[in-house]
């Protein structure tokens, strides 16, 4: 991957990335988004932060060698205070966390959204925070992707501003990726099931406290949500 020739979910993270944007990528890394943003002419202005100094001067380096200093900006800062209100950023990019840090993120400078209309954020893991975080903060799901690279299943929310009502199967799930009901959706799901199963096993030899009934009921309880969008006629 480079500045170039991006991995399959961060090209996926681009693609929705509305073309004349100022994009503020945090936690960029070698700000290889950015770069292929500016690049490939979606974006003149872009927004690099990072928090950590290593991957912060890895991206300093990347942004002068593709001779973008005018055009991107790098930042050490802590999230979203990498961004300054003059910078006029309407577009946000969070990429490769798990989604209980993306959704810590966002709380940290909620004065920083005020500004902005779109938010695409690719969590490692647990997307169904996300969900919960925009119906919370008033944030609608415009798209949702699922795709697999080097074996392992990503998810991609776009969000923008609105109000949104999701059933717990639609949070869990979904409700845009259900629709599609691709191979992949269908992969992630049926080895959750399988892991589900898997520990209710383990509950079922660890005695009948009310913390354990509790815990296997709600397991219980997602196996069904799960099964029955897998099993829908919608299919």
């Amino acid at each position: 991957m480079n500045a170039q020739k991006l991995s399959k979910r961060l090209e996926a993270v681009a693609s929705f990335v509305p073309t004349g944007a100022v994009v503020a990528d945090i936690g960029s890394d070698h700000a290889y988004l950015p770069c292929y943003l500016v690049h490939n002419g979606i974006v003149k202005k872009a927004i690099a932060g990072e928090v950590v100094k290593g991957p912060y001067e890895s991206a300093i380096k990347q942004v002068k060698l593709e001779g973008l200093e005018d055009n991107i900006t790098v930042r050490l800062a802590d999230g979203l205070k990498a961004v300054e209100k003059s910078d006029g950023v309407n577009t946000i990019t969070i990429a490769g966390m798990g989604g209980p840090l993306i959704v810590s993120i966002l709380d940290k400078c909620p004065e920083v959204l005020h500004s902005v209309t779109r938010l695409i954020l690719q969590p490692n893991i647990h997307a169904k925070v996300i969900r919960e975080w925009a119906i919370r903060n008033g944030w609608a799901i415009l798209d949702e992707v699922i795709l697999k690279e080097d074996e392992k299943i990503y998810e991609i929310l776009v969000l923008q501003r609105g109000a949104m009502e999701l059933s717990e199967q639609e949070i869990l799930l979904g409700k845009k990726l259900m629709a599609k009901q691709t191979e992949v959706f269908a992969e992630k799901w049926s080895k959750e099931i399988e892991n589900w199963k898997r520990i209710l096993t383990s509950l079922d030899l660890a005695g009948g406290t009310e913390d354990i009934v509790k815990k296997r009921e709600d397991i219980q309880r997602l196996i069904k949500l799960v099964e029955e969008a897998l099993n829908s006629e919608d299919r």
